[in-house]
C-alpha cells in the first residue's frame, strides 16, 4: 500500500515538473525537432526549386548547378559514422543546436552573392531600347560586338568567389544537418514511452516527406518577385516572369529558411542531457519499467564509451562485411540506390524540365512539384505502411509488394518517354530560310551589325522565334511610355506576312503543347505514388535480414551508401546528362555558361530515359529478392518436413492416432 502511494506520488511530483520546467517534457522536445526539421529540409529543399534560377544568374551549366545540389551531402557523408560512435557522450540536445545554428549560417552565406553583386544584366543593350533603340536593326553602326565586355578579371574574380560561396554554404549546410535527425530520433527513443514513441517518430517521418513540398512551395511564392526587387524600384522593372531572360529573387528564400532553422535552434540550449522517462498516465507499470531501460541505456552507453575512436574506426568494417553479406540485405540497399539517385535528379532537375518542356515560369513548375509530385510521393509511403499492417505480411509478401510496386511504376513510367513537346522553330539555330555567313545570320539581317551576346527573344507574326529584334531586321520598338514595356517589333525585314515586312511581339513563342501538361503530371505522378509504395517493405526488408544487434549499424550503413552512390552523384549525373541537350550556350569569357536553348527532345528522353533506367534497376534487384526469399522459404519448408517414406508413414499413424484420441 505504501509503496502504491510512494510511486503515485512520485508520478504526480513529475507530472508538476513538466508543468513547470517545460524542458523536461518530451512532448515539447518533439514539437521542437519537428519544427527545426522542418526548417532544415525547407532550407536544404529550396536550393533545389530555385536551381535553374541560380543557373539563369550567375550562367552555370547544369552539369555545375547539380555538383552544388549534391554538395551538402559531402560534409555530411564525411561526418556521418562519427554520429554513432559520439552519440552516447556528448549532451544531443545542445550538439542539436549547434548544427542549427551552423545550419542557418550556412542559409545566410548562401543568400550573400545577391548583396556582394551587382544588378542583374540580362542583355548588353535591352537598357537602352527605350532611348536609342541599339537592340534593333541598325546598319549605320559599323561594329557592336561587346562579346568580351563581362570578362575583365575583376569580372571572372567576381564570378569565383560566388561559386566559393555557394559550394562552402552547401558544405556548412551537410555538417550542420550530420546530428540533428539521429540525435533527436534517439533522444526520443530513450525518453519517450514505449507506447507513444512510435507516433513520435512517424510525425518526424511525415515532415521529411512534407519539407521539401514547403521547400517547392516557398520557392513558387518567392520566385515571381523579380531579382534586384531590393534595389531596383518596381516601377522600372522591364521585364514579366513570362520572360525567358526573368530571374526571381532566389537569395529571399534563403534567408527565410535560415531566419526559421536559427530561432528553431534556441530551445534546444535548455533540454538536458537526460531528462525522466516519459509516463502514460493510468499505466503503473510504467515507471518501473522506464527505470529499467533507463538502467539499460546506461549499460549499452557504458559498453559504447569503453571503445576508444580507433577500436570504434576498426569494427566499423567488420560490421560493414558482416551486413554487405547478406544478400537481401545488399540488393534492397542496392534498389533503394537507384530509387534515391532517380529522386536525387528529379527534386533537382524536374522544375527546369518542366519549364523547358511546357514553357512554364519558374514559379508555377515550383507550385506543381510541391502541391501534386511530393504528397504523391507521401500517399504512396502512407499507402504501402497500411497495406503492410492490414495484411501482415512476411518477409515474402513484404518481396512481391515491392515487385508489384515498381513494376507498374514502370508501366507509368515509360508513356511519359513520349509525352513532351518539340523544340519551338529558333531562326538560325534549327530554322533556316536562307543561307548565311554565320550561325545567325540571314540575308535579311546582314547588314544590322546585331549583337553578338543578344539575347532578347522575340516571337514573329510568322511563328518563327528570333533571338534579338536585331536578327529579325526590326527597325522600329512601339512600346508603352506609361506602364514602361514593349508592345511590339515593327518593320522586320526577315519576318514575312502577306508579303510585306512583318512584326513581332516581346518574348519567347514557346513550345505551344500545354494540353499535355495535364497528362504528363498526372502520369508522372502515379509512377511516383506506387514506386513509394515500396518504401516501407524495402526498410522492413532491410530491418528483418540482419542480426537483430547490427539493426542500428544497418541503418548508418544505408544511408552511408545511399549518399555516396545516389544523393552525391544524382544531380551530377542528371545535370551532365541535360547539358549534352544544349544547342545555344550562352558565353562567358569565350566559355559555355547557361544554356538558351534545348532540343526538347533529347532533353526529354535523356532526363526521363534516366529515370527510367534506374526505376528498370530497382525493380530488376527487388525480383532478386523475391527469388531469393522464396528459395529460403522452401528449404526452410524442406527442413521441417520428413525427409524419407518411413518417417512420412510414422508421421501420418501419429497424428491419425491423436485425432482418433481426440474424437
Amino acid at each position: 500500500m505504501a509503496a502504491t502511494v510512494t510511486e503515485s506520488s512520485s508520478e504526480d511530483q513529475s507530472r508538476r515538473i513538466f508543468c513547470r520546467n517545460p524542458f523536461l517534457n518530451i512532448k515539447f522536445f518533439v514539437f521542437c525537432h519537428g519544427f527545426l526539421q522542418l526548417s532544415q529540409l525547407l532550407l536544404s529543399g529550396y536550393l533545389k526549386s530555385s536551381i535553374s534560377t541560380i543557373e539563369k544568374r550567375f550562367g552555370l551549366s547544369s552539369q555545375t548547378s547539380g555538383l552544388l545540389a549534391s554538395f551538402n551531402e559531402v560534409g555530411n557523408t564525411l561526418l556521418i559514422v562519427f554520429v554513432s560512435y559520439f552519440g552516447s557522450r556528448v549532451n544531443r540536445p545542445r550538439f542539436i543546436g549547434c548544427g542549427a545554428i551552423l545550419v542557418s549560417i550556412a542559409g545566410f552565406l548562401m543568400s550573400l552573392p545577391h548583396f556582394i553583386m551587382g544588378l542583374y544584366e540580362y542583355d548588353q543593350s535591352i537598357a537602352s531600347v527605350f532611348s536609342n533603340s541599339t537592340d534593333l536593326c541598325q546598319p549605320a553602326i559599323s561594329t557592336r560586338n561587346l562579346s568580351d565586355t563581362d570578362c575583365t578579371p575583376h569580372a571572372v574574380k567576381e564570378n569565383r568567389e560566388v561559386l566559393l560561396i555557394l559550394f562552402i554554404g552547401q558544405v556548412l549546410l551537410g555538417i550542420g544537418g550530420v546530428p540533428i535527425q539521429p540525435f533527436g530520433i534517439s533522444y526520443i527513443d530513450d525518453f519517450a514511452s514505449e507506447r507513444n514513441s512510435p507516433l513520435y517518430l512517424g510525425i518526424l517521418f511525415a515532415l521529411t516527406i512534407i519539407g521539401p513540398g514547403v521547400a517547392f512551395m516557398l520557392g513558387s511564392a518567392i520566385l515571381r518577385f523579380y531579382v534586384d526587387i531590393d534595389k531596383v524600384p518596381p516601377e522600372e522593372i522591364q521585364l514579366t516572369n513570362k520572360d525567358p531572360r526573368w530571374v526571381g529573387a532566389w537569395w529571399l528564400g534563403f534567408l527565410v529558411a535560415a531566419t526559421l532553422v536559427a530561432l528553431s535552434a534556441i530551445p534546444y540550449f535548455f533540454f538536458p542531457k537526460e531528462m525522466p522517462k516519459e509516463v502514460v498516465k493510468g499505466s503503473k507499470s510504467e515507471v518501473k519499467r522506464s527505470k529499467d531501460l533507463l538502467n539499460q541505456l546506461k549499460s549499452k552507453s557504458e559498453i559504447m564509451q569503453s571503445l576508444s575512436l580507433t577500436q570504434f574506426i576498426k569494427i566499423f568494417p567488420l560490421i560493414l562485411l558482416r551486413n554487405l553479406r547478406h544478400p537481401v540485405y545488399l540488393l534492397v540497399v542496392l534498389a533503394q540506390v537507384n530509387l534515391s539517385a532517380m529522386v536525387a535528379g528529379l527534386a533537382t532537375f524536374m522544375g527546369k524540365f518542366l519549364e523547358r518542356q511546357f514553357s512554364l515560369t519558374a514559379s508555377f513548375a515550383n507550385m506543381i512539384i510541391g502541391s501534386v509530385n511530393i504528397p504523391g510521393a507521401m500517399v504512396g509511403i502512407v499507402a504501402g505502411g497500411a497495406i503492410m499492417k492490414k495484411f501482415q505480411m512476411t518477409l515474402k509478401q513484404c518481396g512481391i509488394m515491392c515487385v508489384i510496386g515498381m513494376l507498374l511504376c514502370v508501366i507509368f513510367a515509360f508513356p511519359l518517354l513520349f509525352l513532351g513537346c518539340p523544340t519551338q522553330k529558333v531562326a538560325g539555330l534549327n530554322y533556316r530560310r536562307s543561307s548565311g555567313d554565320g550561325q545567325h545570320s540571314f540575308e535579311c539581317n546582314s547588314k544590322c551589325n546585331c549583337l553578338d551576346k543578344a539575347y532578347n527573344p522575340i516571337c514573329g507574326a510568322d511563328g518563327i522565334e528570333y533571338i534579338s529584334p536585331c536578327f529579325a531586321g526590326c527597325e522600329v520598338v512601339n512600346s508603352d511610355v506609361v506602364e514602361n514595356k514593349v508592345l511590339n517589333y515593327t518593320n522586320c525585314r526577315c519576318i514575312s506576312a502577306n508579303g510585306a515586312e512583318g512584326s513581332a511581339s516581346p518574348g519567347t513563342c514557346g513550345t505551344n503543347c500545354f494540353h499535355l501538361l495535364l497528362p504528363f503530371v498526372v502520369l508522372s505522378c502515379l509512377a511516383g505514388i506506387l514506386a513509394s509504395t515500396s518504401h516501407t517493405p524495402s526498410f522492413m526488408l532491410i530491418l528483418r535480414s540482419v542480426q537483430p544487434e547490427d539493426k542500428s549499424f544497418a541503418i548508418g550503413i544505408q544511408f552511408l551508401l545511399l549518399r555516396v552512390f545516389a544523393w552525391m552523384p544524382g544531380p551530377v549525373l542528371y545535370g551532365s546528362a541535360i547539358d549534352t541537350t544544349c544547342i545555344l550556350w550562352e558565353k562567358k569569357c569565350k566559355k559555355n555558361a547557361a544554356c538558351r536553348y534545348y532540343d526538347n527532345d533529347l532533353f526529354r528522353q535523356r532526363f526521363l530515359g534516366l529515370q527510367f533506367f534506374f526505376e528498370v534497376g530497382a525493380f530488376l534487384c527487388f525480383v532478386a529478392v523475391f527469388i531469393i526469399l522464396r528459395r529460403q522459404e522452401r528449404e526452410t519448408t524442406n527442413a521441417t518436413e520428413p525427409k524419407t517414406i518411413p518417417e512420412k508413414e510414422k508421421l501420418a499413424e501419429k497424428s491419425s492416432k491423436n485425432l482418433g484420441s481426440k474424437v
